[in-house]
C-alpha cells in the first residue's frame, strides 16, 4: 500500500480507502467485517462512511452501515489503528436526497449538527471520528450529476456558523478533522476564508466524484488541493461499476447495482457508454483489466489524498486492491487523455 498525507494533518492515510455504502443493503454486517479484515491485511487505514448509508437509502435501514463498522471496531480492539471517516447529511433539496434523517431536521446548525455528530459516535462505537464532512453543501448547488447552476434564494446556515460549531466539536475532541462532500470552488474558498478570518480549523479534504468519466475536480478544484493542501477523496472511481465494462452493450449483470435500483442513472447515458467502450477497449489492448486501468489512472492523480473503492464481494475487494501495484506509462495516460479529448465528462 502506498500512503499520502491528510491535508495538513500530519496523519497519512491510505492511497485506496474502503468505500462502505453497500453494508445494510448489499451486505451484510459478516460481509463488511470480512471486507474490513480483508482490506486492512492489505493496508487501507482509511475507511468512509456516513450516516444516511447505505445507499440507496431508507428508513429502515439508515445508520446500519456505521453500525457495522463500529461492531467490528469493538470486536476488533484496533481503532486507534484506523482513520474512520463519516458523513453528516444535509438537508434534502433535491429529490433523491433523503427526508428521513434527523427527522427531516439536516441542516448545518448547532443543533442539528450535535445530534449528527452523536448519532454517529453512538452507532459507531467510538469516542471521536477522525475525518467529519460534510455530505453535501446546506444550499443548493450543481452536484450529483446535476448541470447548470441555477441561483436559488433560500434558507442556508452560514458556513461561518457551521464550521465554528465544528470548530467547538474539534476543541471537545469529538472530532480531529474536518472536511467537505460535493463542494464547489466558491463552497471551498468560503470555508478556507471563515477558518482563516475567524481561526477555526480548516478543511482538510473535498470528496468528490472523479473518474475517467467525470474529471471535472480537474477544472476549478485541483488546484486547492495544491495551494491550499485540501485534496481529493475520490469517490466512484468506477463510475458506478461502468468502467469494468460489465454493462457494455446493454448488459445488466445480476446483483450489480445498475440492474437493481433504477436510480442510479448518473453514468448510464448514451455518451458514458460509448466513452467507456474506448476506455475497456484501450485497457484490453494492453492486456490491463478495465477496473485496474481506471482506478490506477485516478491513483496516479497529484491531488488525490485517497480513492474510495467499494465492493460487494470479497474477490472485487481483492481485484480492486491489486490496481495499487498497477502504474501507467507515459504512453496509456496519453492514449487516456485522446479518449477525454473525444469524450470530455460525459458523466459529470
Amino acid at each position: 500500500m502506498q500512503y499520502r498525507q491528510l491535508g495538513n494533518s500530519g496523519i497519512k492515510v491510505s492511497t485506496i480507502a474502503l468505500g462502505t455504502m453497500t453494508w445494510g443493503e448489499q451486505n451484510t454486517e459478516a460481509d463488511a467485517h470480512a471486507q474490513l479484515d480483508l482490506a486492512i491485511d492489505h493496508g487501507v487505514n482509511l475507511i468512509d462512511a456516513a450516516e444516511m448509508y447505505p445507499v440507496p437509502p431508507k428508513p429502515e435501514t439508515q445508520g446500519l452501515t456505521e453500525r457495522y463498522l463500529g461492531s467490528w471496531l469493538k470486536a476488533s480492539g484496533r481503532r486507534d489503528k484506523l482513520v474512520i471517516a463519516t458523513k453528516a447529511a444535509g438537508p434534502a433539496r433535491l429529490p433523491h436526497q433523503p427526508r428521513h434523517v434527523r427527522g427531516g431536521e439536516t441542516h448545518f446548525d448547532r443543533k442539528s449538527l450535535s445530534e449528527a455528530l452523536h448519532g454517529s459516535l453512538q452507532r459507531l462505537q467510538t469516542d471521536y471520528i477522525d475525518l467529519y464532512q460534510l455530505h453535501w453543501p446546506d444550499r443548493t448547488v450543481n452536484c450529483f450529476g446535476r448541470l447548470n447552476y441555477t441561483h436559488i434564494e433560500e434558507h442556508t446556515i452560514p458556513i461561518e456558523e457551521t464550521l465554528s460549531v465544528l470548530g467547538e466539536f474539534v476543541k471537545e475532541g469529538k472530532i480531529r478533522h474536518i472536511g467537505v462532500s460535493n463542494e464547489t470552488p466558491w463552497g471551498v474558498a468560503q470555508f478556507l476564508k471563515a477558518a482563516e478570518k475567524l481561526d477555526l480549523p480548516r478543511i482538510v479534504t473535498i470528496q468528490n466524484p472523479y473518474n475517467l468519466l467525470n474529471r471535472t475536480f480537474e477544472i476549478g478544484l485541483s488546484e486547492f488541493a495544491f495551494r491550499e493542501q485540501v485534496g481529493l477523496l475520490a469517490y466512484s472511481p468506477l463510475a458506478f461499476g461502468v468502467l469494468t465494462g460489465k454493462y457494455l452493450h446493454g448488459a445488466r449483470p445480476a446483483g450489480a447495482r445498475l440492474s437493481l435500483y433504477e436510480r442510479f442513472v448518473r453514468y448510464n447515458n448514451p455518451q458514458a457508454e460509448k466513452a467507456a467502450q474506448e476506455y475497456v477497449a484501450l485497457a484490453r489492448k494492453h492486456s490491463i483489466d478495465p477496473s485496474h486501468l481506471a482506478l490506477a489512472y485516478v491513483n496516479s492523480r497529484p491531488f488525490l489524498t485517497s480513492n474510495i473503492i467499494g465492493a460487494t464481494t470479497l474477490d472485487q475487494l481483492k481485484s480492486n486492491l491489486r490496481s495499487i501495484h498497477l502504474t501507467l506509462n507515459e504512453k496509456i495516460l496519453a492514449e487516456i487523455d485522446a479518449i477525454h479529448v473525444r469524450h470530455p465528462n460525459p458523466a459529470p
